[in-house]
């Protein structure tokens, strides 16, 4: 109503306008209306042009903070065809620093979205929540203070692949890893040590000439292995070395146990790991690992060490190994692959959990020092029962098909290769795990150490 008295050129134009042509472009000749609706259809007019003219002279005499509010009004009220698309950003691009700026935020007080927001003192929206938990991760100096889980390269356990051979033999499945020859062998525990990893396990390539069903060269004194950790102890006396029992890398069958009519023996195959333990204990192994998952070997082997004098040497079993399709890459690197069947018969069904924790409570009554779960991403929730109901230090093991993934869709740009790594590592950690075998201990260390 004030319209007219704050604007009177305005209306006085306006009306004139309406008055002088009263018929354009309000109906069509042919549907011309009655005296009382021109007189509508003038008003009409004449008020539409009125409100224009107001907005433009609001545009033009106005606060810019009124404007700036009713605009962003608009853009909330506006259909979602007509807004501005959203910048997608490249993988890993880097984005500038944000604009230091304050904000005014008062033109929110009435139109608060929620019955439990309000105003602060301040002028800026507040939502009526006392705990908060992203106070405590405000600052890089505040979530370091009250981190639960950490990692460091003491938690990490190094595989390292050996052959017979002058020269090294990169894996295509894996990539980054390679056979090493024993020379090469120590300049990478050489390497590693540097980084801060303290431990090392060995899994040999054997030749095809000396493989058996017997696996008779996995206790032979002269065998890859038992030179490989006399090598090692000597350059690096304090470099824990773990060595693999199994039958598999010297098996004809390919399978981690003797074969009789296309069974894999468990006692029979025990006698054998026993050997093969206490063979490697002789040679300086810190640790043996049974990784073949025969029924009582634990006890056996830790009789069989224990009568022999190596009480110190430390056992850690793999507990709750599973019959999984995420060693390949592993196989190809030992040609180790079952020379027939699979390995359901003595590795665990991956739909069992219950089964592991029978596998834990056995494992720890033989004199298990260590209880391994392998692999580790898919089997979490195995790691975190296992530390919920032994005392005994958890291993996860960091397969090569989980590392030949990560690998893969770093190579193709899909992935942040580092963020990613260390982020599973540390899922591990926080999952329940002790130590972590994995062939990204050297390469994760470096990071660890601000490297690379």
């Amino acid at each position: 109503h004030a319209l007219p008295h704050a604007y009177p050129h305005a209306t006085a134009t306006a009306t004139a306008t309406a008055t002088a042509n009263p018929n354009s472009s309000v109906f069509p000749p042919a549907a011309m209306p009655s005296s009382s609706s021109r007189a509508l259809a003038l008003s009409a007019v004449a008020n539409v042009a009125l409100g224009t003219i107001f907005l433009a002279t609001l545009y033009s005499t106005a606060p810019s903070s009124i404007l700036s509010s009713s605009l962003r009004t608009a853009t909330r009220m506006a259909p979602a065809t007509t807004r501005l698309p959203s910048r997608t950003l490249a993988p890993h691009a880097k984005v500038a620093a944000p604009e230091k700026k304050t904000f005014d935020f008062a033109w929110m007080e009435d139109e608060m979205a929620s019955p439990g927001m309000m105003m602060s003192n301040k002028d800026r929206p507040l939502v009526d929540q006392r705990i908060r938990p992203r106070r405590n991760r405000r600052t890089d100096g505040m979530r370091d203070m009250i981190r639960e889980n950490f990692l460091t390269p003491a938690n990490m356990i190094y595989p390292l692949f050996i052959h017979n051979a002058k020269n090294n033999e990169p894996i295509a499945s894996m990539p980054g890893c390679e056979r090493h020859s024993l020379e090469s062998m120590i300049n990478e525990v050489g390497e590693a040590r540097a980084e801060g990893v303290r431990s090392i396990i060995l899994f040999p390539k054997v030749e095809d000439e000396k493989k058996t069903n017997f696996g008779e060269e996995a206790y032979n004194p002269e065998g890859i292995v038992p030179t490989a950790i006399r090598m090692i102890k000597e350059k690096y006396p304090d470099m824990l070395v773990i060595t693999d029992v199994a039958l598999d890398p010297y098996s004809n069958m390919g399978h981690d146990g003797i074969v009789e009519n296309g069974v894999i023996l468990n006692d029979e195959t025990v006698q054998q790991l026993c050997r093969q333990a206490v063979a490697q204990a002789e040679a300086g192994a810190d640790i043996v690992a049974p990784s073949d998952m025969m029924d009582g070997r634990i006890g056996a082997i830790r009789d069989a060490l224990d009568i022999e004098g190596y009480t110190n040497v430390s056992i850690i079993a793999y507990t709750a190994k599973y019959a999984s399709a995420y060693y390949g890459p592993f196989r190809d690197a030992l040609d180790s692959h079952p020379g027939f069947g699979n390995k359901k018969t003595y590795q665990m069904d991956p739909a069992n959990s219950r089964e592991a924790l029978l596998e834990a409570e056995l494992d720890s009554a033989e004199g298990a020092d260590m209880l391994m779960v392998k692999p580790g991403l898919p089997y979490l929730d195995i790691i975190r029962q296992l530390k919920d109901n032994t005392d005994i230090p958890i291993v996860a093991y960091h397969v090569s098909g989980e590392y030949s993934m990560l690998k893969a869709a770093a190579e193709r740009g899909w992935l942040n290769e580092k963020d990613v790594a260390l982020e599973t590592l540390l899922g591990f950690r926080r999952a329940g795990a002790d130590v972590i075998v994995t062939y990204y201990a050297k390469q994760a260390s470096r990071w660890l150490n601000g490297k690379d």
